[in-house]
């Protein structure tokens, strides 16, 4: 009968031993599936997570919630604390898609951060050009201003501030955000040099211009022109007019000397300052804004023809003359047409308000 007891008890302590075991397997096979699955956090859309400093991890649920990702906030705390991550480092981090806690926390944690093409518009004037740069990175505006007037690093580089504009190639650089404007600007020049200085050098030696006066005459094509097929014989005009040294007489420098693009007038012309090329002689000390590769090629390259003059029409080409006196009848011939459509506008106009 002790037998028989002991036995039956035996077996419920084996029973029992064998549920706390199952049931220990059951939670540790939970959270080891819990803690490694590769689906814990979800982004329907890529989603970009900008932290401007590095913070804590009740900083991140609150980055999170608002960055629209899908995760399970209490796993991501217990995960966290379990995994050990406190703290997550500044930067420009990607969520796409699916992704585990473990990748997850050590991308942050690590500051492994994904990179970002910084888009260089073509053309732009210096304030704006900063500006653009500028609300695509980490640091502001007056940063970057105060790098690009910096003398240790101007000296470093061979470059004087005012001609800086024109060697920041527009294009599209894969960059981190958190990136200085120091190292910013080391990779246009870098990038300018590896597209233009270094292959075009024996071209600008054959013209007998510097890398700096390539630029600057670009940058005033690239203003001049709205399309790039009449880059080439804009620069041939212009290559003319400096080649018999007369004035380069390019509006597009009034326009910079008087700071803003209107439409301009004659006492425009007479502003005086060093870029007007209306009252100086040559090309202005340096570029008013930072010139495409197709206009760079242009002041390369220029089409050879006798052209000295060029006139606007309304839809952005331009009339091309060889004569003082052709260019003043293509003048006369688009104003007309620009008093007639001015005209006809304010006869439609006065239309409206006696049919209303």
């Amino acid at each position: 009968m002790f037998t028989v007891l002991n036995v039956f008890g035996y077996r419920q302590w084996l029973a029992l031993a064998a549920a706390v075991v199952f049931s220990f397997l059951l939670v540790f096979v939970s959270r080891h599936h819990r803690l490694n699955r590769d689906t814990a956090i979800k982004a329907s859309e890529p989603a970009v997570l900008l932290l401007h400093d590095a913070i804590d991890l009740d900083g991140l649920l609150g980055h999170l919630r608002q960055s629209g990702v899908s995760f399970h906030e209490k796993e991501l705390l217990w995960a966290a604390q379990i995994m050990g991550w406190r703290r997550f480092q500044r930067g420009r981090y990607v969520v796409d898609g699916y992704s585990g806690y473990a990748d997850f926390f050590s991308k942050l944690g690590r500051g492994l951060q994904d990179p970002l093409l910084v888009r260089i518009p073509p053309g732009q004037e210096k304030a704006m050009l900063k500006e653009r740069i500028a609300a695509q990175m980490q640091f502001e505006a007056d940063e970057l201003a105060a790098a690009m007037k910096d003398t240790s690093f101007l000296n470093r580089h061979g470059i004087e501030a005012h001609r800086l504009y024109g060697r920041m190639l527009p294009d599209s650089y894969e960059v981190y955000w958190t990136s200085s404007p120091e190292r910013l600007l080391e990779r246009l020049l870098s990038e300018f040099e590896r597209r233009v200085a270094i292959p075009y050098a024996g071209r600008m030696e054959e013209l007998g211009r510097s890398v700096d006066e390539i630029a600057t005459l670009a940058s005033i094509i690239e203003w001049e022109a709205r399309y790039d097929h009449e880059k080439p014989t804009i620069s041939g005009l212009y290559w003319n007019r400096l080649n018999r040294r007369w004035r380069l007489q390019a509006d597009p420098t009034v326009n910079y000397a008087k700071g803003e693009r209107t439409r301009l007038v004659y006492a425009d012309y007479r502003i005086n300052h060093p870029y007007n090329t209306y009252r100086i002689h040559g090309l202005p000390p340096g570029p008013i804004n930072n010139p495409s590769m197709a206009s760079i090629q242009a002041a390369l390259f220029p089409e050879e023809h006798p052209y000295m003059y060029m006139v606007a029409r309304p839809d952005g080409t331009h009339a091309f003359s060889r004569t003082y006196a052709e260019h003043r009848a293509r003048s006369r011939e688009w104003t007309q047409w620009l008093r007639e459509q001015r005209r006809i506008q304010a006869e439609m106009e006065r239309e409206e308000v006696a049919g209303s």
